[in-house]
């Protein structure tokens, strides 16, 4: 069957993405799934050109996904899985308007759903004291897991930035990590004692075990001698948390943010937490401030006199 034109130019998007771009191949696999549908969307009202594409159309497909539900207790999609589809959408047409494809942008007039702005839900400092501790330091495993937490915690980095990291990376010495962002920005993070030890003990004695014939320069490195995925690391968080006796599920992404807001917590400016994180604009890094404020109530309404909660005796 002979592709549409809409099929063929978000196939050309998608090439730009990875050539002109250079996304990670897991964000351009999400503008994948989202522009599918989109074509499929418009397939099924007979659409097959761009330019017969307009705000009503695009609005008609935000509202379709907004409508609909996946899984076998069809749940609902969530307001930020639309939200990512029409920010692909919108990023395509885009797309199409600076090659000339199109001559108007369908998506301009379309307004973003509304977002709840969830807080993180970062860990105390004794469950990261528990959690970074769990793993036997007795097995090269163990060694490249303690290592694993300690950089995630230390530096705050990504977990996708974690597994992209070469040896060449880590500068034991200095105590720092360069890091490659989202973008392909580069950044070097300091990384703390406690991560230069944990990385020290694993580099030399846990991961010439680990390597093998597929070994290249990768640091963290799996049982086969291959890169550790994203996907492995989120699954030993979570073991450890489960071993550490923690009362949550808890992500590589926790752990990110639970560097931030100790730092916030500690006295750090929030502009220099920006810049450790990689974050692109401040606002995005200032969602901390608001947990920070939040224990700091919290504090101030279990320690002050004047302030603490009633209990309904002594009225």
């Amino acid at each position: 069957m002979t592709a549409t034109a809409v099929e063929r130019d978000a196939e050309r998007f998608l090439a730009f993405l990875v050539a002109e771009r250079g996304l990670a191949d897991h964000t351009v696999a999400a503008y994948r799934r989202d522009l599918r549908r989109y074509v499929a969307f418009l397939a099924a009202r007979g659409i097959e050109r761009p330019q017969d594409v307009d705000a009503g159309v695009v609005r008609a497909f935000v509202a379709s996904i907004s409508a609909s539900t996946y899984g076998p207790d069809a749940t609902p999609y969530r307001a930020t899985s639309v939200a990512r589809a029409l920010s692909a959408v919108r990023s395509f047409h885009r797309f199409l308007v600076r090659e000339s494809i199109v001559d108007r942008d369908a998506t301009a007039e379309v307004v973003r759903p509304r977002l709840p702005r969830p807080l993180p839900h970062p860990l105390g400092v004794d469950e990261v004291r528990r959690l970074v501790e769990a793993p036997d330091l007795s097995t090269p495993s163990g060694l490249r897991d303690r290592a694993v937490l300690e950089l995630l915690y230390g530096a705050g980095i990504r977990v996708s930035e974690l597994t992209g990291l070469d040896v060449d990376d880590l500068d034991l010495n200095d105590g720092f990590v360069r890091v490659l962002g989202k973008g392909g920005k580069e950044r070097d993070v300091p990384m703390g004692r406690h991560a230069q030890a944990a990385l020290g003990a694993y580099l030399t004695r846990a991961r010439p075990v680990l390597a093998g014939p597929r070994t290249r320069g990768a640091a963290f490195l799996n049982a086969r001698g291959g890169r550790l995925t994203r996907q492995s690391c989120a699954a030993l968080v979570a073991r450890y948390a489960t071993r550490a006796g923690l009362a949550r599920r808890v992500s590589p992404h926790d752990l990110r943010h639970s560097f931030a807001t100790h730092l916030l917590e500690g006295g750090a400016d929030v502009r220099v937490v920006q810049e450790l994180l990689g974050h692109a604009s401040v606002a995005t890094t200032q969602i901390y401030t608001l947990v920070t404020k939040e224990h700091l109530r919290e504090v101030y309404l279990s320690a002050h006199p004047r302030a603490r909660r009633t209990t309904g005796k002594g009225r």
